[in-house]
């Protein structure tokens, strides 16, 4: 006999329904469960895929309702004029195929890891550079390759560039006087352009052979990114991102103190691998996920998954005894001591605030039980223990974390566009 006990409901960040999850306890053997994933009938899944690689995540609740209105209204001397107006056609469709493509997989990304892709566009720039100088050296078929390659580059640059200038124009923007600010970095741009124009002039003249010219380019090229590496660097943001709040928190737990933003920017990494967890001295001490599909937390309390009917068979921590560890809070979270990763399912209606309590907890978690054994009695314990230890806490630590400047009232932990979940 098959007894049903909890009801879930998925959405996505639009509040559609996407999985519904109906666990039942089952007669054999005692104290056993399944859980079955429901999905809604819909028969235009392909127009919605489609459309959100155009559109931003949420959309239509994502934006305003006037958002769509105002959307609408070489190398070679003995080539063909054809040949180059198809070659030209090609680099321009590889590059626009790779802007959407780019700004549909990362799109979610671009604001809370503003620092990284602002000097990721940089590296994409420089790189199609060499490679348009390079490509003459190549046969014709090559040729094309890289020239499409390096127009694919460029595009990738003017998203990412596009979209971490907007946030950090809006970091920098005080006095909310973000169209001035902008207006005149466009004058700091223009005059800097102006000013090397006119030093390569003077210079262009005395280049004469080919490794003065590599010489030249690989000299300026290495100037221009050491010197944009310094000035992300030099960025104090004061929202908290995956990494910035590791590094907050993984020094709470082990010093007792708050840091301040300009602390935190002299210890982040601006290339940082996604989803890892570091420990107070830089070790990756295990991956994590927030934001998912609840059937990605149910992959890891040892459930089986029938290849027919897809339900699951919860064979390790009890779901229901899950949600009742965390039903006070806005998030569900468990922990693989296997694979040393946590997991963390969000709520319908989820504050900024309690997404970094998830945080928070789940770096103590994986710092606690790093040598522990993996069980799901003790896993339920560490749950209840750490959540215990954070909660009688918090509130003290967002009262310190505003004190010192950071905005914690801006949620910059997903990366992805996520998942709720409703009971």
């Amino acid at each position: 006999m098959v007894e049903k006990e909890l009801e879930i409901l998925e959405k996505n960040e639009a509040g559609e329904v996407t999985a519904t999850y109906i666990q039942s306890s089952l007669a054999e053997p005692k104290g056993s469960s399944r859980v079955d994933i429901v999905l809604p009938k819909r028969t235009d899944y392909g127009w919605r895929s489609l459309l959100s690689v155009f559109l931003p995540a949420g959309y239509p609740h994502s934006v305003t309702k006037d958002y769509l209105d105002q959307g609408v209204g070489v190398g070679d001397a003995s080539a063909s004029p054809t040949a180059a107006l198809l070659l030209s056609v090609l680099q321009e469709s590889m590059g626009r195929i790779a802007t959407i493509l780019f700004a549909h997989k990362l799109g979610t990304s671009l604001e809370p890891e503003c620092k990284m892709y602002r000097l990721a566009a940089d590296v994409f720039n420089d790189t199609a550079m060499i490679l348009d100088c390079l490509s003459p050296a190549f046969p014709k078929v090559f040729r094309v390759l890289l020239l499409s390659f390096s127009s694919i580059l460029r595009a990738l640059c003017g998203v990412a560039a596009g979209s971490s200038k907007a946030s950090l124009s809006a970091h920098f923007a005080k006095w909310g006087n973000l169209g001035e600010l902008n207006a005149k970095d466009s004058s700091q741009e223009t005059i800097i352009s102006l000013l090397g124009m006119l030093v390569g002039s003077l210079v262009v003249s005395h280049i004469t052979t080919p490794f003065t010219t590599w010489t030249s380019l690989i000299l300026l090229l290495s100037i221009h990114l050491a010197t944009n590496h310094a000035a992300v660097r030099a960025v104090s943001m004061h929202t908290l991102n995956r990494q910035r709040a590791n590094i907050v928190f993984t020094t709470l737990f082990e010093k007792d103190i708050i840091l301040t933003p300009e602390e935190v920017s002299t210890q982040e990494r601006i290339f940082e691998y996604d989803g890892v967890l570091r420990s107070y001295s830089g070790e990756i001490i295990g991956k994590f996920q927030i934001g998912v599909e609840l059937k990605i937390l149910l992959s890891i309390l040892g459930g089986e998954t029938h290849e027919q009917t897809g339900a699951i068979r919860s064979l390790g921590l009890d779901l229901t005894r899950l949600f009742k560890i965390f039903q006070h809070e806005e998030y569900i979270l468990s922990y693989d001591h296997q694979h040393r990763k946590v997991i963390i399912v969000l709520k319908e209606g989820v504050s900024a605030i309690s997404q970094l309590k998830a945080w928070a907890q789940a770096i103590l978690i994986v710092t606690e039980t790093r040598k522990s054994a993996n069980d799901a009695m003790e896993v339920e314990n560490r749950l209840i223990s750490t959540l215990k230890f954070i909660s009688g806490r918090f509130d003290d630590w967002i009262r310190q974390l505003r004190e010192v400047g950071w905005d914690v009232d801006v949620a910059s932990l997903e990366t992805i566009s996520g998942r709720r979940i409703l009971m």
